[in-house]
């Protein structure tokens, strides 16, 4: 019953485009108190958002849902190859991340079949604090963004990772200026990474791709060239999946 009144819900939202609680309940039989509590809950999962004062839209997060095929498979299909060329390229491992939830997640990783060496990400879940792949979506989704009450609860996994709240948020805002994270032995010892998202906003903005390497690899002057050059990548991938810029816009807006 409380899932079936959530999704009655969303579908008089989604119908009308824009509601108030008090149109919810002259479309159905919800008295005003519990239909303000399920729309608060929903509110709180971003599947609905509000667009002023006690009138809600459909939430950024059930659009990025509910949109055209970005399942992983769908996505690797126009991305690995161009992960695939760029780590012949640059004789390094490139990967792909997404966000899930309230988490980044490296789904798939390309390495170079050169015969150089190169150091392999991983895959799974990494902080939003200590790696390129997850920074560069945080810097970007406003909701994503680090909290005062976060601080003094920050992993400190080596003595280069940021733990104050101000610090990152001021790492951000170098990101969003131009356009790629780094991390360089953040999260390990001897290991650096560089990562952009594939858009500044709609659904690029939640994954991002990157390539990871050694401190004596990754120098300052390479990674500021690496990031440059993933940065327009991300680019043209965006451009291959057809996202447009002025639309991705007014999906997350």
């Amino acid at each position: 019953m409380h899932l079936e009144r959530l999704t009655f819900i969303l579908e008089v939202v989604g119908q009308k485009g824009e509601a108030t609680v008090a149109e919810i309940c002259a479309h159905s039989d919800l008295p005003k108190p519990s239909a303000y509590r399920l729309v608060q809950d929903l509110v709180g999962v971003g599947l609905l958002e509000p667009v002023a004062r006690g009138t809600f839209s459909i939430g950024s997060r059930l659009k990025r849902i509910t949109q055209s095929d970005h399942s992983d498979r769908a996505l690797l299909e126009v991305i690995a190859p161009a992960l695939k060329q760029a780590a012949a390229h640059y004789g390094a491992a490139f990967f792909l991340s997404r966000l899930r939830g309230k988490s980044v997640e490296i789904i798939h990783v390309e390495t170079p079949d050169t015969g150089v060496s190169y150091l392999h990400p991983g895959l799974g879940k990494r902080p939003l604090h200590a790696c390129s792949c997850s920074k560069a979506v945080a810097a970007f989704l406003p909701d994503l963004l680090l909290t005062s009450d976060m601080e003094g609860r920050l992993r400190a996994y080596t003595e280069f990772t940021l733990t104050n709240v101000d610090d990152l948020e001021a790492e951000f805002e170098t990101i969003r200026k131009r356009g790629f994270a780094e991390c360089v032995e953040e999260i390990e010892r001897g290991l650096c990474s560089v990562a952009a998202p594939l858009a500044s906003c709609g659904p690029g903005a939640t994954m991002s791709i990157g390539a990871t390497g050694s401190v004596r690899v990754f120098t300052p002057a390479f990674r500021e060239k690496l990031g440059l050059q993933i940065t327009r990548i991300a680019r043209d991938v965006s451009t291959n999946l057809g996202w447009d810029a002025a639309a991705d816009a007014k999906l997350s807006g």
